[in-house]
């Protein structure tokens, strides 16, 4: 906790929203169709992905996954699933952002996701870009923008395991640092 307490305002802004974009789910407007199977006949080689052929979900799907991440109210092993492939082990990590918000004094954050589009590379998946802003804006806590990836999970938006790991340090917490 103390190499929290070390870091400039702005990185734990940093690390806050990218702990929210891992694992915050939001309800999706509509489910995302299955990728087309190919057809076995065809001898062509697989071109790029076309885009679903559903409406993108609305931006509040999308932050309302990253606003239960930073709400340090959730416990972190209820945060689990707002992240994709995340674990129980987890849990502590997603705890230790929310508590950073806070202990940094950036809480309550707010969430705008514009320019969403479906991702060219991970079929069903959206990209959006995404500005974190403090309750408590200043010059140490400036609005924090950074492209962050979605994906679907029953029914429901997910922050994809990379854009986490980009955001957040997932993993075992720190050793506490022995007496003096």
């Amino acid at each position: 906790m103390r190499r929290l307490a070390a870091l400039p305002a702005r990185a734990v802004l940093s690390a806050t929203i990218s702990v929210l974009v891992l694992g915050l789910s939001g309800c999706a407007q509509e489910p995302v169709p299955p990728m087309p199977e190919p057809s076995p006949f065809s001898t062509a080689t697989p071109g790029p992905q076309t885009a679903p052929q559903a409406p993108l979900p609305a931006p509040e799907a999308l932050t309302a996954v990253l606003q239960q991440l930073a709400d340090p109210s959730i416990p972190g092993e209820q945060k689990v699933a707002l992240v994709q492939h995340a674990t129980a082990e987890d849990g502590p990590a997603l705890d230790r952002f929310a508590k950073a918000t806070v202990d940094g004094g950036l809480a309550p954050l707010t969430f705008r996701a514009a320019d969403l589009t479906w991702s060219p590379t991970d079929y069903g998946d959206v990209v959006a870009t995404v500005t974190a802003e403090s309750a408590n804006p200043g010059p140490q806590a400036p609005p924090f923008t950074f492209p962050m990836q979605f994906t679907p999970y029953e029914g429901a938006w997910q922050l994809t395991r990379d854009t986490a790991d980009q955001l957040l340090e997932l993993g075992p917490p720190p050793p506490p640092e022995p007496p003096r």
